[in-house]
């Protein structure tokens, strides 16, 4: 587990299925935990040197993020700018930063402040927020935030612009290859190929 994430952290070394099943025995029955009690649990968890913590603080998080109020953009920023890799910050863009900014648009202005950080997990996590919303995804937003950091040399940013673009080709296929024709030389060819990828793999489908 610590090699797949280039040993950048301790692990307990419990499989995901157990880590799963442990988190719903514990937490079982329990009433739904209000606001203060969500920060204080993901902060306990994110002081752990172990990452299944922050795993197990991701997970409890998703489901009851949609209790939160908007203050608690301020609590998931903590979390996405510290012991940052792909594998917390991805989950806290999909699962929380997404639904949060759903249920709060106001949230857009903190995203749009996100996209021009220089913290790539925060520009991340803009580009990203969106990726589960579909029908419901702002593509002037997306298409905006993509342009903003197309000229990013982060892979990690590359491959967010192709990743959250090749989302929304799963919903609007032609807005996504008129944006990546139209942007062509301002996009990296990894951010392309992303984004396409999905579109190229349906295509050559058997009928």
């Amino acid at each position: 587990m610590a090699a797949y994430m280039r040993d950048q952290f301790a692990f307990v070394g419990i499989p995901s299925p157990a880590r799963v099943a442990i988190e719903r025995e514990v937490t079982a029955g329990l009433p739904p935990p209000a606001e203060r009690d969500l920060v204080a649990f993901a902060l306990a968890c994110w002081k752990r040197p172990e990452r299944e913590y922050q795993y197990a603080a991701c997970g409890y998080l998703r489901r009851h993020v949609r209790g939160c109020s908007s203050a608690f953009i301020d609590t998931a920023e903590r979390l996405i700018t510290t012991k940052s890799w792909w594998d917390t910050v991805d989950e806290l863009a999909q699962r929380i930063v997404g639904p949060l900014v759903a249920a709060h648009p106001e949230l857009r202005t903190t995203m749009s402040r996100w996209i021009d950080a220089d913290d790539l997990w925060l520009a991340r996590t803009a580009i990203l927020h969106q990726n589960r919303c579909k029908a419901r995804t702002d593509p002037d937003l997306l298409f905006g935030y993509c342009l903003r950091r197309a000229a990013d040399r982060e892979f990690f940013i590359r491959k967010a612009i192709g990743w959250a673009l090749r989302e929304y080709s799963k919903t609007d296929a032609e807005a996504v290859v008129r944006f990546v024709r139209d942007h062509h030389d301002e996009l990296s060819g990894l951010s392309r190929t992303e984004a396409l990828k999905w579109l190229h793999r349906r295509d050559r489908a058997p009928a």
